[in-house]
């Protein structure tokens, strides 16, 4: 088949039982990490800079997941020739557009710069995350960059789960772990620390609680959505990928929670 003929060829219709029966799979996963014990350990501002200073690198790789997606789904090379993925190409742009040039006070900033000033801003280092990405600049691997930098090792661990989905090259793997393993499962209890905590501070976490409201409105109102039709079209009525979609989701969720396990047990005074 022809370039073009591809292109223009009706995509397989998503089966929604599909997508229905998938959510039901992960829901008592989303209950565990909605309820988890890290968010009601944190007590002081130091705990909110253990937790960011570690957490830090899931916003980055998140970053990563969706540049693989952008890279399989739409044409980035010269000369470019149509992908065969026309309405999942427009979400990911769209996507693409909010996570990374999102607009804070008139300025262009990507989620994972605002998240990183808001660590200056109440304190916390970015000392690690700064060396972790100076030496990925120097064209080092990042599995060789996380043996060499010393990381939390929680970071370590989520880190190389989610290079892990992307060395698979799988778009529909690819696009479950980014859209069941989203940032937007933020509980009203670890709002309302960071509220009391930024008025204890007089407006030192304005940037965080900007950073987590703006978050869970693009991925509640928009990017969630948007990432749900992406995946139904990606597997399509295609069993198999549907199988292997949930078990990535899945994957990605527990991989998140070990992830607050882990920070949990970083902070012993947070227990």
């Amino acid at each position: 088949m022809s370039i073009l003929a591809d292109v223009l060829s009706p995509p397989a219709q998503p089966a929604i039982t599909e997508l229905q029966a998938l959510e039901a799979r992960l829901e008592p996963l989303y209950a565990r990490l909605s309820a988890h014990p890290l968010y009601r350990s944190m007590h002081s501002l130091g705990h909110l800079h253990s937790f960011m200073e570690t957490h830090v690198f899931a916003v980055w790789d998140f970053m990563s997941l969706l540049k693989a997606l952008q890279r399989g789904l739409t044409s980035v090379d010269v000369p470019w020739l149509p992908s065969r993925f026309p309405e999942a190409r427009r979400l990911i742009n769209e996507i693409v557009l909010g996570e990374e040039s999102d607009i804070y006070n008139g300025e262009a900033l990507s989620h994972f710069e605002l998240y990183c000033r808001a660590m200056q801003q109440c304190g916390a280092s970015t000392e690690t995350i700064n060396t972790f990405l100076n030496q990925l600049g120097q064209g080092q691997n990042v599995l060789s960059v996380l043996s060499q930098v010393p990381l939390p090792v929680a970071a370590q661990h989520f880190v190389r789960s989610t290079f892990d989905f992307i060395e698979t090259g799988e778009l529909h793997v690819i696009a479950a772990a980014f859209t069941f393993g989203r940032e937007d499962l933020i509980p009203g209890v670890f709002k309302a620390f960071i509220r009391d905590q930024d008025e204890q501070l007089s407006g030192k976490l304005a940037l965080f609680r900007w950073y987590l409201d703006r978050h869970i409105e693009i991925d509640g109102e928009e990017h969630g959505p948007m990432s749900l039709r992406m995946v139904s079209g990606l597997c399509g009525s295609d069993p198999v990928k549907w199988q292997q979609a949930g078990d990535a989701a899945v994957k990605a969720i527990e991989a998140r929670l070990t992830f607050w396990d882990e920070i949990l047990a970083s902070m012993p005074a947070a227990r």
